[in-house]
């Protein structure tokens, strides 16, 4: 196997960035061997792109992301030859799979009605909260806010079984993630990483897809790869069991650069 022919897919919070201080220090020795052999590093996160854009450019690499679970791919410009894309922003050419993210406030305000649950969306919430529930900076807390096809929200007080359900009435789709639930389209990380391992074999010929991820989200990406990859979460324990995925006995980064270097 060529090191162009492997491709990395890889959650970001509490796999690639360290649960509490979104740190990725631990990581960093699989980076320098990922940038080192031009392996392409696709993140997949619940994050939306401006916020990926950041790491992005941190460590150096520019490489197609998918974002907000599933719901864009960001492609830049001239990746992909010939790429027929839903339209061009920011120097990235995007595939969109997601719902709009004004028609998920409207279905979760109407879900907040209905059952006088305390639900808390990232649209509720100021500056200053969301940067104290998710230990971020203001900064940050404003890019969190750049939704484009996902809301994350906070249950306070009510029956998750029973939001669920009625997210799926309104033809909605509901994941978890390592900090947030989340009401989204009918987009998963599987659809996009497959859509990405298409472009990429013509791209390279034959590939071979590995993935990393932590969180019940993330498991449509795994069982879409060659190798799925589970990290411990950051309580030290596994978030789902799946017989098709390998779990990694260590917590998020090093766990990240433990199963990238099984493979460089």
């Amino acid at each position: 196997m060529t090191m162009a022919s492997l491709v990395i897919f890889s959650d970001m919070d509490g796999t690639f960035l360290d649960h509490s201080t979104y740190s990725y220090s631990k990581a960093m020795p699989a980076v320098r061997k990922i940038v080192k052999n031009r392996v392409p590093l696709v993140f997949c996160s619940s994050r939306v792109s401006h916020e990926m854009d950041i790491y992005y450019k941190k460590i150096k690499v520019k490489h197609p992301f998918i974002s907000e679970n599933g719901a864009a791919i960001f492609v830049p410009k001239g990746y992909f030859k010939g790429l027929k894309s839903d339209y061009i922003k920011r120097g990235c050419e995007i595939l969109q799979f997601g719902t709009k993210y004004g028609e998920l406030r409207k279905v979760l305000n109407k879900i907040k009605k209905e059952t006088g649950y305390e639900i808390k969306g990232f649209g509720d919430l100021t500056l200053k909260e969301l940067s104290e529930n998710a230990g971020i900076s203001l900064q940050k807390a404003r890019l969190a806010k750049k939704r484009e096809f996902t809301e994350p929200f906070l249950l306070f007080k009510g029956d998750i079984n029973k939001i669920k359900k009625l997210i799926k009435k309104y033809r909605l789709n509901y994941t978890k993630g390592g900090r947030y639930h989340y009401i989204m389209g009918k987009n998963d990380k599987g659809k996009a990483v497959n859509t990405l391992k298409k472009l990429f074999k013509k791209k390279f010929g034959k590939i071979t897809a590995i993935g990393v991820g932590d969180g019940m989200n993330d498991l449509p990406m795994l069982k879409n790869v060659d190798y799925g990859y589970q990290v411990k979460n950051y309580k030290g324990d596994y978030s789902f069991r799946h017989k098709d995925v390998i779990r990694i006995n260590k917590i998020g980064p090093e766990g990240f650069k433990e199963a990238v270097l099984r493979h460089l």
